[in-house]
């Protein structure tokens, strides 16, 4: 996955301070996939001019990526020009004053673990440290700020959202090292979930590895799955 050159990193984050940019981008990222103008201009409650204004801009900052593409199954002369569409771009984009670089040394630790066959001792910390912190979260009982798993994943950066499966995460918050070190980074995703899901006394469903396009590896399958 790519990273913003760092001389845009403060401009694109500041492009979120407006509202309603903001908010289109929620609405893009949510969709999982492409938003055409109409569609994100309704969701969000503004014209299509203003939704395509500020869509554009978020594109221009490396936020979301644009194609055009023809929607309905009309073709030819007739069928009308292809629609814009968006969708949450590849790469990411972070800043930190002053400037730390905590990713490289999660690659040097993740290398050497990896090298040495350690996996199996990342685990198992992994498991503690997720069980003490859904204890954390769970003693901090109901309502906002509660206990609801999905309040502990979403603040954690995976961005769940739920299907007929059971809970899906459409964001991996490991993913450059997932795609360089797959084995050991969704070894230790799937054993932070499943300490979550032990320290915090709920179970929605089982933990399991389910990777697939534009998610995270991980998946909470439902009970019903399991019956």
């Amino acid at each position: 996955m790519d990273k913003v050159p760092p001389d845009r990193d403060l401009a694109a984050i500041a492009l979120l301070q407006d509202p309603v940019r903001r908010a289109l981008y929620g609405h893009v990222v949510a969709a999982g996939g492409e938003v055409s103008r109409n569609q994100a201009a309704e969701a969000v409650g503004v014209q299509r001019g203003l939704a395509a204004f500020h869509l554009d801009k978020l594109v221009e900052a490396g936020l979301l990526e644009a194609s055009f593409r023809r929607l309905g199954d009309r073709r030819g002369p007739g069928a009308g020009r292809p629609a814009k569409l968006y969708r949450r771009a590849a790469g990411e984009v972070a800043a930190s004053l002053p400037a730390r670089t905590y990713e490289t040394a999660a690659h040097l630790l993740a290398e050497a673990v990896d090298q040495t066959g350690a996996d199996l001792e990342l685990q198992a910390a992994a498991r503690r440290a997720g069980q003490a912190a859904g204890r954390g979260r769970a003693a901090a009982g109901p309502g906002p700020g509660g206990a609801a798993i999905e309040q502990v994943l979403e603040a954690r950066g995976y961005e769940p959202y739920r299907d007929v499966a059971g809970l899906r995460l459409r964001n991996c918050p490991f993913a450059r090292l997932s795609h360089e070190f797959p084995v050991l980074v969704c070894a230790m995703n799937l054993a932070l979930i499943e300490g979550l899901l032990d320290g915090m006394g709920e179970q929605p469903g089982r933990a399991v590895m389910d990777p697939g396009p534009g998610r995270c590896c991980v998946a909470i399958t439902s009970k019903d799955n399991h019956d």
